[in-house]
């Protein structure tokens, strides 16, 4: 009985088995993931903002009852993000003014682009319109999925605010749940993993904020200088898609540069744009990255852009956003988790001088040098008297 048992601990399923079945689990979650989008993106939003907004509860509900207390902690928030909604409709207001002048720049443009073409690669106008109008043909449908996209965003903002509510409210209820769902001398474990989660999520979302702030500014500041139209409002949303690493700085400058080629004559100022964008981000990536927003969420550039580009696979715009905070909380988990390390280490930015395999390489030729010395000592043993007595000094002999 115990040699059944003894063999049956010992039995492991083979490396296939185990990777088929881990392969099937994750598109298994995927597939889950993608399909509760319309519940699971709001979900998550109003996660992030319930830890954010937390302290302030926290705070609030030293003086008046909970239930008002997380009411105004949420009502500050939505008057926050009316006033950056008023202040956009301000801007894009201005910006509507110029349309008529920007619309017969393009126009132009377009006719001299299509001459070009025309001169170039002998595509007669006619047939690049058809080309164009085929190509329209095909992203009708894509249009349409993209106004019902937004329309379902639009209802699910409405929820967001309820789940921040219910969330904070319920939040006692919660943390029960949690530690009850693990034993008692796993306590300690769970309450260190949930405190380094909600310091790395605040400080996250509070140093995306003040990222954004800063990077708008220097956009205002550079456009302005340059004397593009409607700076503030393109360098505003430069800022807030600057928040996406890596890929936001890049889709950022595509605005100010059309918008530089429609108003502006020649490429100088196409090229001062993309001068002083470049600046920017080296300050982004160089400065206001690491001090402020990764000082908690450390994972490295690799997996920080595979990471964004399947969020947004998975959950489009919002999954790009939602993909490092969500890594992030995986990856503390995977640090307190001794067979999950590695995936933690894997995502860091540690970088070691010397991977382990190098090392643990030395300690087995260590080994085998003993053994290969002990094996030559029980062959040739009067070899070996031999040699220890010619290690020993001269004054022993005497």
């Amino acid at each position: 009985m115990e040699t059944q048992k003894t063999a049956r601990e010992d039995f492991t399923y083979p490396f296939y088995i185990k990777a088929t079945v881990i392969l099937v689990g994750l598109i298994c979650t995927f597939y889950i993931l993608h399909l509760l989008t319309a519940i699971l993106v709001p979900f998550a939003f109003a996660c992030l903002i319930a830890i954010l907004i937390n302290p302030l509860s926290n705070r609030l509900q030293r003086k008046v009852p909970r239930g008002f207390a997380i009411f105004c902690s949420i009502l500050l928030v939505l008057i926050a993000a009316c006033g950056l909604i008023y202040f956009l409709s301000r801007q894009i207001s201005v910006f509507s003014e110029s349309m008529p002048a920007l619309k017969a720049k393009s126009f132009m443009i377009a006719s001299q682009v299509e001459q070009w073409i025309n001169r170039q690669f002998g595509i007669a106008v006619s047939k690049q319109f058809q080309m164009i109008s085929n190509a329209l043909q095909g992203t009708e449908s894509y249009v349409g999925q993209t106004v019902s996209t937004l329309l379902i965003g639009l209802s699910v903002l409405v929820l967001i605010p309820v789940y921040v509510f219910f969330l904070l409210f319920y939040k006692p209820l919660i943390l029960d749940f949690i530690f009850q769902a693990f034993s008692e001398k796993h306590s300690l474990r769970v309450a260190e993993i949930l405190g380094e989660t909600k310091g790395a999520i605040q400080s996250y979302i509070v140093g995306l904020l003040i990222e954004m702030v800063i990077v708008s500014s220097l956009n205002s500041v550079a456009l302005l200088v340059l004397g593009l139209r409607s700076a503030i409002l393109i360098a505003v949303m430069g800022g807030i898609v600057n928040v996406i690493p890596y890929l936001g700085g890049i889709a950022g400058i595509l605005l100010p540069l059309l918008m530089a080629t429609v108003t502006k004559e020649g490429y100088t100022t196409q090229v001062a744009i993309a001068i002083c964008y470049m600046v920017i981000q080296l300050i982004d990536n160089n400065i206001l990255m690491p001090k402020i927003v990764s000082s908690k969420v450390k994972i490295n550039a690799l997996f920080s852009i595979l990471i964004v580009l399947a969020g947004g696979a998975l959950w489009g715009y919002s999954g790009m956003f939602l993909a490092i905070p969500i890594v992030a909380i995986l990856k503390i988990i995977f640090d307190h988790i001794d067979g999950l390390k590695p995936w933690g280490h894997l995502l860091g930015t540690n970088i070691p001088d010397v991977h382990s395999g190098v090392k643990w390489q030395a300690r087995w030729d260590l080994i085998f040098k003993r053994k290969k010395r002990m094996q030559g000592d029980l062959l040739h043993p009067h070899k070996t008297g031999s040699a220890a007595s010619e290690e020993i000094p001269p004054e022993t002999h005497n």
